[in-house]
């Protein structure tokens, strides 16, 4: 199709859903002018790029597959609009994982682009595990190797348990990782392993040391469902280790300072608030914090999952090392005194309950200071700038004198929030009590909800605000970019092939050469 013509379709097609007209500036003055994410330009001096949805963009972020409401303690059916513990994960649908078995010893993940050895086998040390990467040989490649903590924690799944360190095991376990795609085992309390020691390595070595002065690496523990540091030198029961290839770039993000409060990340599709809220608050504060939370003229944010908030983690900082939280300096971020008397950076509550075998007690949290513990008497860092741990819901900080657990993990109840909002769009009808009196956005009829309704055009500055509901028509099977048009930036939908595009009353859309649906000439 020439570059003029598939202009002219793209016109035609956001005229068809009543998404372009002619307009005034009153049409656009709700629409954030900043932001400087990936655009899809139409010119007539350049092929237009590829289209793009959310799980098209170098770092998409996988949906951690948490489908069920909880309150402080028990599952619930999933809260509506105003309502305690409203803005959970489970209540927002991101880009859920989709694994393919390649049927040669490893699963494509088609989501993150990358390519996965399926299975561990059994146990190694952590140096045999980085050196075996340069000879390793699978389904005929060799350009295999040692995931980074972020490529690893794509894998992870909050629809998990955590397990009693203590249990011995049993058929009802759910680990933190889909054990039907990739080989997954608990520990073997036989030979002396905890049923939770299924630590996998990464090759994310902390910038400090902990417990005194030990290396360790950034790992993910699939049976409990935490990344914590572990000792690079590590003998006797060992670590697992999966080995990946492709994707170079995931993990690494593209931030934009927006001047207006906001950061843009290109790279995950996601705007994040640039300060943090400062000051701690309970679970179901920090949840009602961000669904409050005006910013920017925008009004959708939302507490993070745990895997969007991981993704803001940079593990080439420290505050050891960099004076920092482990964190862009494009951030702000709300300093601390920790319980050793240091000063040191705070964590962060997501919205993702981590949920173990009694119900939903705690959830999931990332420390962007350090993760402190009380051992041997005394407080010291024990998992590092970066660790996903989790603390209650509610309670009292003061009741933990020396921490919890065998590491004496510092409990504190009471954490620090920054919002976001892009990927996620609210569910209707969740899994665990979707009915009429329990539609998530509010108590309205969706056939009739103007918040989901698209009744005029729909402007956009970054790809996040093409994931907003009523954003995109609802039957664009891959929802819809943020590109450029004769007449400004509209949400476009995306798509592999025609079975994708929507469909209009009053035309034939098809996949265009680009990725784009078009409608056929």
């Amino acid at each position: 199709m020439k570059r003029h013509a598939l202009i002219s379709a793209l016109v035609l097609f956001l005229t068809s859903f009543g998404l372009l007209h002619c307009s005034d500036d009153s049409d656009t003055e709700n629409n954030n002018p900043q932001g400087d994410a990936d655009s899809y330009d139409i010119s007539l001096d350049g092929e237009i790029p590829s289209g793009s949805n959310q799980d098209s963009l170098p770092y998409a972020i996988v949906d951690t597959g948490q489908t069920t409401c909880f309150d402080a303690q028990n599952s619930i059916p999933c809260p509506v609009t105003g309502a305690t513990y409203f803005g959970q994960d489970a209540q927002y649908e991101g880009n859920e994982p989709r694994y393919v078995d390649n049927g040669d010893g490893t699963v494509s993940d088609q989501v993150t682009g990358l390519m996965w050895q399926q299975d561990p086998g059994a146990k190694m040390t952590y140096a045999e595990a980085v050196a075996g990467a340069d000879s390793f040989s699978l389904a005929g490649y060799n350009d295999w190797r040692v995931p980074t903590i972020k490529e690893l924690y794509s894998l992870i799944l909050f629809s998990g348990r955590d397990v009693d360190p203590t249990a011995e095991y049993s058929a009802d376990m759910t680990p933190f990782i889909d054990d039907d795609a990739f080989g997954f085992s608990y520990g073997d309390t036989t030979t002396g392993d905890r049923i939770i020691d299924s630590q996998w390595v990464t090759s994310n070595i902390y910038l400090e040391t902990v417990m005194g002065g030990e290396e360790c690496f950034f790992g993910v523990n699939f049976a409990d469902g935490r990344i914590k540091c572990y000792p690079t030198t590590q003998g006797g029961k060992g670590y697992f280790v999966i080995y990946v290839r492709g994707g170079s770039n995931y993990g690494t993000n593209a931030f934009t300072d927006n001047d207006d409060g906001t950061i843009s990340d290109a790279a995950t599709g996601l705007m994040w608030q640039q300060s943090d809220n400062g000051d701690t608050m309970l679970w179901s504060e920090a949840l009602a914090y961000c669904e409050a939370l005006e910013l920017a003229g925008y009004d959708d944010w939302k507490l993070p999952n745990a895997k969007e908030l991981q993704s803001l983690v940079d593990y080439s900082r420290s505050p050891g090392t960099s004076n920092s939280a482990a964190i862009n300096p494009v951030f702000q971020a709300t300093g601390i005194t920790n319980e050793a008397g240091e000063s040191d950076f705070g964590w962060y509550w997501s919205s993702s309950t981590h949920a173990n075998q009694q119900g939903g007690t705690n959830a999931a949290y990332v420390a962007f200071g350090r993760a402190l513990g009380y051992m041997n008497d005394t407080w010291m860092d024990v998992h590092g700038a970066g660790c996903q741990r989790s603390d209650p819901k509610t309670g009292d900080p003061t009741d933990y004198p020396t921490g919890h657990g065998p590491q004496g993990d510092a409990i504190r109840i009471y954490n620090f929030v920054r919002c976001v909002r892009g990927q996620g769009t609210l569910d209707e009808n969740p899994s665990n009590g979707g009915d009429e009196d329990n539609l998530v956005p509010g108590d309205e009829d969706p056939d009739t909800n103007e918040n989901t309704e698209t009744t005029g055009p729909v402007t956009c500055t970054v790809e996040a605000d093409c994931q907003a509901a009523g954003a995109c028509p609802e039957d664009a099977q891959l929802g819809c970019t943020c590109s450029t048009t004769p007449d400004g930036k509209f949400c476009v939908p995306t798509c592999n092939t025609t079975e994708d595009c929507p469909n209009p009353p009053d035309r034939t859309l098809i996949c265009g050469t680009d990725n784009l649906c078009v409608p056929q000439e």
